[in-house]
């Protein structure tokens, strides 16, 4: 409601597709002046729209389908505009991202959102590499004529035993959600060619997780029987002494059971 009442008061509603949010305006009946602002033409209508705000009119800034500025047009005018002293104020809306996580289940040590990865290929095994020690749920955003392709590198890259949740087309007709290991997903969006088609968010688990899923059972208990009678570090050594397991591992372990614990 609130973002009816900002889009009804403006002066100019600067959108990535005219066409798109013209849809949506006649829905509401709110006729309103559009402006174009997309990837290709960002900093010119900038320019536009502060002098706009400088004559003393009002504008909304929207995009197709996310947030302005979320792997998404909006950065470079809201970075103009500050810099020019003039107050953005956001109005929040859907986020794919954080409503991917929000129905995945996941139980995240943080995340990092990481949006679209390089079209290229080798520049995207790349940026994949840079991310493999990450400790934190990876987000990803993806076009579906490059999901199989990006998957399958994130399963060559990040290790095909990783858990995924694969989210498409939130919040639309046909959303989707769907987990399974890294190694198995190329198979999965092949089986069904539906499956490729819409905007895509890639959930990938965190190094902690995919490390703490390779603890044995036997070692768990050991280091919770030490971890009650003994600090974190010592039961660490101990069992690490004791299991042949890496100390890093068992600490990191160590830690989600005792954030489990206060949960």
């Amino acid at each position: 409601m609130r973002a009816l009442d900002v889009l009804k008061a403006v002066d100019v509603i600067a959108a990535e597709d005219t066409r798109h949010t013209s849809g949506l305006l006649s829905h509401y009946a709110i006729r309103k002046r559009l402006v174009a602002v997309h990837e290709h033409n960002e900093h010119q209508s900038a320019e536009q729209l502060l002098a706009r705000l400088r004559a003393g009119e009002s504008v909304a800034l929207v995009t197709d389908a996310g947030t302005p500025g979320i792997s998404d047009p909006g950065a470079v005018v809201v970075d103009i505009v500050r810099q020019a002293g003039i107050v953005v104020v956001p109005v929040p809306g859907a986020s794919a991202g954080i409503a991917a996580l929000s129905a995945s289940g996941i139980r995240q040590n943080g995340f990092s959102f990481i949006g679209f990865l390089p079209a290229s290929g080798s520049q995207r095994r790349k940026m994949l590499e840079s991310l493999k020690a990450q400790k934190s749920t990876l987000v990803f955003y993806e076009a579906p004529h490059r999901v199989v392709e990006s998957v399958g590198d994130m399963a060559a890259v990040l290790g095909g035993e990783r858990k995924l949740t694969i989210a498409r087309e939130l919040t639309k007709t046909f959303e989707t959600f769907h987990g399974c290991r890294l190694g198995e997903a190329v198979a999965w969006l092949q089986a069904d060619p539906n499956q490729q088609r819409g905007e895509f968010v890639l959930l990938v688990e965190s190094l902690l997780e995919a490390e703490s899923a390779e603890i044995a059972p036997e070692v768990d208990r050991m280091l919770r029987l030490l971890m009650a009678e003994l600090p974190l570090k010592q039961a660490v050594k101990l069992a690490a002494e004791i299991s042949g397991e890496k100390k890093n591992a068992l600490y990191e372990y160590g830690l989600k059971i005792k954030d489990n614990l206060k949960n």
